[in-house]
């Protein structure tokens, strides 16, 4: 077996041993409570599985997270640990839903028009911070931050300004023509929520995988990842690179907006930090960074908030239990480098044995 297709199923065995333990934990959580572990996992994962509804749900749910998942992976992969996520999805959905309450176009059209400002409102609001990385080394976990902030503000004052809808707190709804659901796919799964977000999720996480694997970009964003001084010394540009790299992430949370505003939800409210954004964060470090990791992960969580509320109905154990267990599942997504070495240490045993 060759050293890259051990790596790859070293991930895979990371990601499944920090779901059962973070699983496990949470049985442990019911049990503290009073509540029955078996059941509470039946019914969640029934909550997010038992129909066709469920699961377009579930992975309409899952959509904006596969978006910020990838972006905080894709700036990780150079070396960057992008905390912007949420604030370039406000602002990438903003712009979307700026341009479908304003132009009108026929719905192909205007979709792809809201899918261009989307990626450029996100890459530009990234492209900031990265610049004053590449320019002045400000720490990007700093600046990031402090970009969230200004998103969030600057959203709050704009849509009661010119896009309040029925409530000061929130925009008008999205007309049909603006909207990422589609009759026909709504249909297909009982009158779910999911929509054409999906198709966009899966061409970010081909479009990731292809970057970063495939292509000379990818190798000298990764190259400065691994080593910035030793990449410069091979002739590559570090800045650019970094500028480049935010500017991807912030596009690709940029498109995450859109899903949210345009396809998860009808319109956009004010006054709320989209919590997608730092979930990404934790669907990142669960999918260890990889695309594919990043859609397996966002999966996972997608059918833990799609399925809390069921559980919570079919056996009074409080959605809470639920979030507690993505929070432990997070922390050992965190730690996962200790299980990797208990990994080697068997890998080694078996070869110190054989």
């Amino acid at each position: 077996m060759t050293q890259f297709h051990y790596e790859e199923r070293k991930e895979v065995v990371i990601l499944l041993m920090t779901i059962l333990l973070g699983l496990v934990a949470g049985a442990i959580f019911m049990l503290m409570t009073g509540h029955d572990p078996a059941a509470g996992y039946e019914f969640l994962f029934r909550g997010g599985l038992m129909s066709l509804e469920r699961i377009g749900n579930t992975v309409a749910t899952a959509v904006p997270l596969i978006f910020t998942g990838l972006s905080v992976a894709f700036a990780f992969k150079t070396g960057l640990f992008n905390i912007g996520a949420a604030g370039q999805l406000l602002i990438g959905g903003f712009c979307a839903v700026a341009v479908g309450l304003t132009v009108e176009l026929a719905k192909p059209l205007l979709l792809i028009v809201m899918i261009l400002i989307a990626l450029i409102s996100g890459g530009l609001w990234a492209a900031i911070p990265g610049w004053f990385k590449a320019r002045f080394n400000v720490h990007e976990v700093v600046s990031t931050i402090m970009m969230n902030w200004i998103a969030y503000w600057l959203v709050y004052y704009l849509v009661p300004a010119y896009f309040k809808g029925a409530f000061e707190t929130e925009s008008r709804n999205i007309p049909a023509a603006a909207s990422l659901r589609t009759e026909g796919l709504s249909q297909l799964f009982d009158g779910s929520y999911i929509n054409l977000g999906t198709f966009l999720a899966l061409a970010a996480v081909l479009f990731s995988v292809f970057i970063l694997q495939r292509t000379t970009l990818g190798f000298e964003l990764k190259a400065v990842g691994f080593n910035r001084y030793a990449a410069e010394c091979a002739g590559i540009n570090a800045g650019r690179s970094i500028v480049l790299s935010m500017v991807i992430a912030g596009a690709l949370a940029g498109l995450g907006g859109m899903t949210l505003y345009c396809g998860y939800a009808t319109n956009l409210q004010i006054g709320i930090l989209p919590s997608q954004g730092i979930d990404g964060i934790a669907v990142a470090l669960l999918g260890a960074n990889s695309p594919w990791g990043v859609l397996a992960a966002a999966l996972f969580f997608g059918l833990l908030y799609s399925g809390k509320g069921f559980m919570n109905a079919m056996t009074s154990i409080p959605p809470e239990i639920a979030d507690t267990i993505i929070a432990t599942i997070i922390y050992f997504a965190a730690t996962s480098v200790l299980i990797e070495k208990g990994i080697e240490r068997v890998r080694k045993s078996q070869k110190g044995g054989s």
